[in-house]
């Protein structure tokens, strides 16, 4: 775990941070111990409201963007598994200390040898802390030896905006689109887009008649940055939320959903379970749930106890298509 790697690391003399100066921690997990860092002078940038709401509960300074006009001594970057966005992180790290101490800490898993040889081609690198399954190191650079590393607005098809790190950020992912093209040619006027990611279904969604409010729920705040850029429909509203917890002040005439089943590399059914549950507590008693998921994933059970209706409307090899109505109120 991370919190080994940086205990380790400091008590045996292979990292020492300097004694002065603001320390930034990019995208630490929720569940993170950063007990042995100096609490009162750490800022840490998580974009991940799960995430953010769990370490600002414990009583750290935290944004979901870095504070562009404050530098920094030092900086741990968290990698994440895509790649670019670490590459991305990296870059905004060094930018946000000039000749600091930039520390980078990941797991195996998420690539962090890859990232180990790729830094060694650019930059002098300490001797690497292997614990954990993961690694640790660091090293000093300016920022314009990153410079072509630093994330950038890439436009993909149909003209939408993403950045690096969001999902699906290539473009529009296959079970989005088989989605799109299974809404009815025209929509109730309420509707909430659950996991909205960068606005995809979104821009579908305004495109059919009747309606009249759209509420975009986005847990990942670069991808509702981008989302943002991507749907100027006035009827949008933008909710950076993790969607299994939001609420409304009223029920919901339909939700669309393409709902997520990992935050990690290992799959976790449970969290798809929790947008159908969220889905069916925010829709109105005659609502309806539009939901595209892998078809190996086990969510029939839990539709058939949460909706009085479900069917299948569609499926390809990869993906089911499904409407649920009416949901069942559940006790509290």
């Amino acid at each position: 775990m991370r919190s080994d790697r940086l205990s380790f690391a400091l008590r045996d003399g292979a990292l020492t941070l300097p004694e002065n100066g603001d320390i930034l921690v990019m995208r630490p997990r929720g569940d993170d111990s950063l007990a042995m860092l100096p609490k009162a002078r750490l800022t840490i940038v998580q974009g991940f409201r799960p995430d953010y709401d769990a370490i600002v509960a414990r009583g750290y300074a935290v944004f979901a963007q870095r504070p562009k006009d404050q530098r920094f001594a030092a900086v741990l970057v968290c990698v994440p598994r895509a790649k670019a966005e670490a590459q991305a992180l990296i870059a905004e790290a060094v930018a946000a200390a000039p000749q600091g101490l930039i520390i980078i800490d990941g797991q195996k898993t998420d690539g962090i040898d890859s990232m180990l040889r790729d830094l060694r081609k650019r930059v002098p690198v300490s001797e690497p802390v292997s614990k954990a399954h993961g690694k640790l190191f660091s090293f000093r650079a300016d920022a314009a030896s990153f410079a072509d590393w630093a994330a950038a607005p890439q436009q993909v098809e149909g003209g939408f905006q993403t950045r690096p790190g969001v999902f699906s950020a290539d473009g529009p992912d296959a079970g989005s689109a088989l989605l799109a093209a299974a809404l009815p040619q025209k929509l109730p006027a309420r509707i909430v887009d659950l996991g909205a990611g960068w606005g995809y279904l979104a821009q579908a969604i305004l495109a059919r008649p009747g309606v009249k409010e759209l509420h975009l729920v986005e847990a990942e705040a670069t991808a509702l940055d981008c989302a943002r850029q991507n749907i100027t429909d006035p009827r949008a509203q933008f909710h950076w939320a993790d969607a299994t917890s939001f609420k409304l002040d009223r029920g919901a005439d339909a939700i669309v959903c393409n709902p997520p089943f990992h935050t990690s590399r290992t799959p976790d059914p449970a969290l798809g379970v929790a947008f159908l549950h969220a889905a069916a507590r925010l829709l109105a008693p005659h609502g309806t749930l539009w939901l595209v998921a892998n078809r190996h994933l086990p969510y029939d059970r839990t539709l058939a106890s949460l909706f009085r209706e479900v069917e299948e409307i569609g499926a390809d090899a990869r993906f089911r298509l499904t409407r649920a109505a009416k949901p069942i109120r559940q006790p509290h």
